[in-house]
């Protein structure tokens, strides 16, 4: 009987880590939703989209647990999305973006943000790096002007 009721017990316990694990995932999933949607809105040179994705990606990271990202990091990242969305020159938002960008491949390669790979691309001629959904290279640093200068330069499981 004994056994039972700790064989129970750690269930239920693994039960709890498991769904607030999740909880946890989904969250920070979502913070690389609301970058992917700031890079897409800097690739097709929209300030004002750029601007409301960063507000977004704040609102996020403002509901993320401590205990999930620290406290630390999560000010970074809303430290860089802040700057994002107060600026209203779309050179600004790239050159701020480029932080944001390195705190987030950091954060990716500690959390399964997707079921599907992320890519770490780069583009020599802005010297930096973004993450993206897809191999395809749509760049955020020169938007239009340069839409397919970089590559790949990893792939995040």
């Amino acid at each position: 009987m004994k056994k039972y009721i700790i064989t129970a017990v750690f269930s239920l316990f693994s039960m709890i880590s498991i769904s607030a694990q999740s909880k946890s995932n989904a969250q920070v999933s979502k913070l690389y939703q609301n970058y992917i949607t700031i890079k897409a809105a800097l690739a097709s040179d929209d300030a004002d989209k750029a601007s409301k994705a960063a507000t977004e990606f704040i609102k996020t990271a403002s509901t993320i647990d401590y205990k999930v990202v620290s406290e630390g990091n999560l000010t970074i990242l809303k430290k860089d999305a802040t700057a994002i969305s107060e600026a209203r020159n779309i050179n600004s938002q790239r050159e701020n973006f480029f932080n944001l960008s390195d705190n987030m491949i950091a954060l990716t390669k500690q959390f399964k943000l997707s079921d599907k790979p992320v890519f770490v691309q780069y583009c020599p001629m802005a010297d930096g790096s973004w993450l993206s959904s897809e191999k395809q290279i749509v760049n955020p640093y020169y938007g239009s002007k340069m839409l397919s200068c970089g590559s790949v330069k990893s792939e995040i499981k």
